[in-house]
Parts: C-alpha cells; structure tokens; sequence
C-alpha cells in the first residue's frame, strides 16, 4: 500500500543539467521535497516539459510553464501525466492516497483523471491557499519544515 505524492516544478532551477529533484531551488519547492520525503510514501515531479519525473530523472534546465499554455494543451498534458503515473503505479502496489501539491493550472488536466481513477484517495490539501499561506501550510506540518 502506497501514498503517492505529486509536486509541481517551479521556474527557479540550477543551470545545468541535475536530477529532477535537486534542479528546482526555489523555497517553496524545497519546502516540499522536505515535506513529501518526511511521508511514508512516493513522490513524482509534475514537470510542465516532461509531464511526469521520478525525483532520480536527470533533466537540463528549461523554461516551460503550464501558466502559459491553453487549456487544451493543460488537457494533453494531463493526459500525458496521468498515462504515465498509471504505468509508475503497478510497481508500488495499492494506492492509499495521491496527494497534489500544485496549483490549479497544474491540477485542472489531471483532477478529472485522477478523481475517476483513484476515487476520494485524491487530496489536495492546499487547494485555495496563496503562496504565502502554502509556505505556511507546510511550516506547519509534523513540527514545521524551515
């Protein structure tokens, strides 16, 4: 039994080429790095160029957002995310939850798919919540995370 785990990419990276979890540097991504790898569980990268990472990926540095893509471009991609987290999965066994640490524009091509798939195990605990209030959410969990 597994909980999963899924972490946007952010635009501050390294310049060079690094594996998937060390590339993203910004606060709020090492705050969930931190947070996710503190679960008992599994965590991918949802990457706006790559669609889904496992954190040991090696990737270059890009510059790609889903905040600049059309809605039928969001849908692909999440599409494209959830094919490849259905292949990822059998390999981990049941699935006890799958929770997104995203913002909308991430989560909207992948909630209808996931929802359909995996049921009430979809959380996402930081739905409406600004960014500010997400640093905060996750100072606030199991003891805090600086």
């Amino acid at each position: 039994m597994s909980r999963i785990f899924l972490v946007q990419c952010v635009s501050k990276k390294l310049e060079y080429a690094a594996r998937a979890d060390e590339l993203y540097i910004s606060p709020w991504f090492l705050k969930a790095k931190r947070y996710v790898e503190s679960r008992d569980g599994i965590w991918f990268i949802l990457s706006a160029k790559h669609g889904l990472l496992k954190p040991n990926d090696s990737i270059d540095p890009y510059n790609l957002t889903l905040n600049n893509m059309n809605a039928d471009d969001r849908r692909r991609w999440g599409m494209d995310v959830c094919s490849k987290l259905k292949l990822a999965l059998p390999v981990v066994g049941e699935v006890t939850s799958i929770e997104i640490l995203a913002g909308h524009r991430y989560r909207v091509g992948l909630i209808d798919q996931l929802h359909e798939d995996y049921g009430e195990k979809v959380l996402i605990p930081m739905e409406g919540r600004g960014f500010g209030q997400q640093l905060q959410w996750f100072n606030g969990q199991a003891g805090g995370i600086d």
